[in-house]
């Protein structure tokens, strides 16, 4: 098996409404300083916020072949409990978010033909001023023979949210390419988004007592700030010795 060149993570909210889409938020940018801590460059492909400027859906990249060996791990669905700083009444919430980890291999084995493409354009719902209000930049690129759908409208030109769907879909066919034991990629995805209920969990994060605990190894480790600003390396480091 071809090891991969980079990976495109998919972060979802989750049960819990707006504080799920803020938790989803605060996975984003861990990931995003993660990566800036082992300089792996990141790019933003996709995003979907709400009023309060919480992610309900956010697609990213990271290129380097070492982020799938260290985060590989991380796919599933992520569980967070706290005080949100929107509850006056000091009630403690429990919210999840999921996270998808696609790896992107080599493509010399991967052939995607045009006639099989189904591509779409329209204007962008995200920020970007003018240009985004007015010109079709948003991009939905159909693959027939599977019904795998991707979009990308986090760029300011047509042609560049074109080339990071095509980036996705890619990533997507590889996965079903290399994943023998799963029928189709729906499947693989489903294995690690789940139904996004709080019950079915990788991980707790746990404010008020400062713990994460993940729940597939049963350890925990303590300074949930420190964590969440990138420093998952202790975390990281003891799954990857576990060699699980």
């Amino acid at each position: 098996m071809d090891n991969p060149l980079s990976i495109i993570i998919e972060i979802r909210a989750g049960a819990g409404g707006k504080e799920a889409a803020l938790f989803a938020s605060d996975i984003f940018r861990m990931y995003m300083r993660f990566a800036e801590k082992n300089k792996w460059p990141a790019t933003l492909i996709d995003q979907s916020q709400d009023d309060l400027g919480g992610m309900k859906e956010i697609i990213f990249e990271i290129a380097s072949p070492e982020a799938y060996k260290k985060l590989k791990f991380e796919g599933g669905v992520h569980r967070i409990q706290r005080i949100p700083s929107t509850e006056k009444s000091g009630r403690i919430h429990t919210s999840t978010a999921s996270v998808i980890i696609l790896p992107i291999f080599p493509e010399k084995n991967l052939e995607i033909r045009p006639d099989d493409l189904e591509i779409g354009f329209s204007r962008s719902g995200g920020k970007g001023g003018q240009n985004v209000n007015k010109v079709e930049t948003a991009v939905r690129i159909t693959h027939k023979p599977t019904g795998l759908v991707v979009k990308s409208e986090g760029e300011r030109s047509q042609g560049r949210n074109r080339e990071a769907a095509m980036k996705i879909l890619k990533a997507r066919l590889s996965q079903m390419m290399q994943e023998e034991k799963v029928a189709n990629v729906g499947e693989l995805r489903k294995t690690q988004i789940g139904t996004q209920d709080r019950s079915e969990k990788i991980r707790t994060y746990n404010f008020l007592q400062d713990r994460i605990t993940d729940h597939r190894f049963k350890k925990s480790w303590h300074n949930i700030e420190k964590i969440l600003d990138g420093g998952l390396d202790p975390i990281v480091e003891y799954i990857e010795k576990s060699g699980k």
